[in-house]
């Protein structure tokens, strides 16, 4: 049934302001499901004072930190806090299932935000990320995006299923295609692309300690997209020509050929004489001893003025609190994609790096 019209008297634009909020608050909430796009926006179609109404309560995700649409989930989290996550981990199936946290108990799924499924590819492993939980078909509108290793299991690509930005195009090679045969649709990318890195540094000498690592991303913009078709130009990229880039030289220099990227290196934790075991602070949020623990912090972050990362603010961190189950809390300028992709790198034995 459609809304009367808002030039009659008595029409639903002139429902009071409070009853309103408070009917798009409850609509907004709804996190244990998506809820459907068109009850927001039929809400913020009636009249001008519903759109203003709906605007100050349905938030972008790095101020509200509530993810309400799955186009959220490639956009920066929260500035001030961390969006607090779990994993499952189904290890017969090797399925790691994402949920956003209602509540602060562990044992609590809370809404379910992505999926990703773990294939061996001859001698390289495969992530395959969807937003649905039992399709994993690169062809799928649920895939979300990969992540490739390479043989021994250090170093990883992230592919995004959508063009970082205008004009940006497939990256090359076998690894990046989604399918086997030439492109079904014009509207469907007929490949992946690349939008970061993340590689764990060799332990040669097999000295005492936890894996070290370096990611190196191109975060969305914190900004919101102006209109619907710039929305896929807020997801994260890598390079403008797709190149693949060293992690070592964007280090020493970062603002010359790596425009907009973020590069995370995991914070070093310090030896507990009394508990005789390498600690760092989870606030609580870690309760398992694992070498798969870790915290990541920017050593340069392009979003910020002076083009340097604050290396004492956790950007990510991900830990063990039992036998499959995990934590993950991201914020600005990470999305939750990127979140879940490095995070899935930490699964698997790394005998190199240990």
């Amino acid at each position: 049934m459609l809304p009367p019209s808002s030039d009659t008297p008595g029409s639903w634009s002139a429902m009071l302001p409070e009853l309103l909020g408070e009917i798009i608050r409850r609509v907004e909430e709804s996190e244990d499901q998506w809820p459907q796009r068109r009850d927001v926006v039929t809400c913020a179609c009636v009249s001008k004072k519903w759109r203003g109404i709906t605007q100050d309560i349905v938030k972008f995700p790095n101020n509200s930190g509530k993810i309400t649409f799955p186009s959220c989930l490639k956009l920066p989290g929260p500035r001030e806090f961390s969006n607090q996550c779990l994993i499952k981990r189904n290890k017969k199936t090797s399925t790691f299932y994402l949920y956003l946290s209602l509540t602060p108990s562990f044992t609590d799924k809370g809404k379910f935000l992505l999926a990703a499924r773990r294939f061996r590819t001859g001698a390289y492993t495969e992530y395959i990320i969807s937003l649905d939980a039992d399709d994993f078909s690169q062809g799928s509108n649920a895939y979300v995006g990969k992540l490739r290793s390479d043989f021994l299991g250090t170093n990883f690509t992230v592919y995004d299923s959508q063009p970082p930005h205008n004009g940006a195009k497939p990256s090359n090679g076998k690894a990046s295609r989604r399918f086997a045969s030439k492109q079904i649709s014009p509207q469907v990318p007929a490949g992946n692309f690349e939008v970061g890195h993340v590689s764990y540094k060799f332990n040669l000498l097999k000295s005492r300690g936890p894996r070290r690592m370096v990611s190196t991303l191109r975060c969305p913009s914190s900004s919101p997209p102006s209109s619907p078709s710039s929305s896929s130009s807020s997801s994260t990229g890598l390079c403008s020509d797709q190149k693949p880039c060293d992690v070592t030289k964007m280090m020493k220099k970062p603002n010359k050929d790596g425009s907009g990227f973020t590069i995370l290196k995991n914070k070093a934790p310090r030896w507990h004489e009394h508990l005789q075991c390498w600690c760092l602070n989870f606030h609580g949020r870690v309760t398992v001893a694992s070498v798969k623990n870790f915290q990541l912090a920017a050593t340069v972050d392009q979003s910020q003025p002076s083009g340097k990362g604050d290396e004492e603010t956790v950007l990510l961190q991900f830990g063990k609190v039992g036998d499959d189950t995990f934590t993950m809390d991201y914020r600005q300028p990470l999305s939750a994609f990127q979140a879940f992709a490095i995070c899935l790198t930490s699964f698997g034995t790394k005998l190199a790096c240990e």
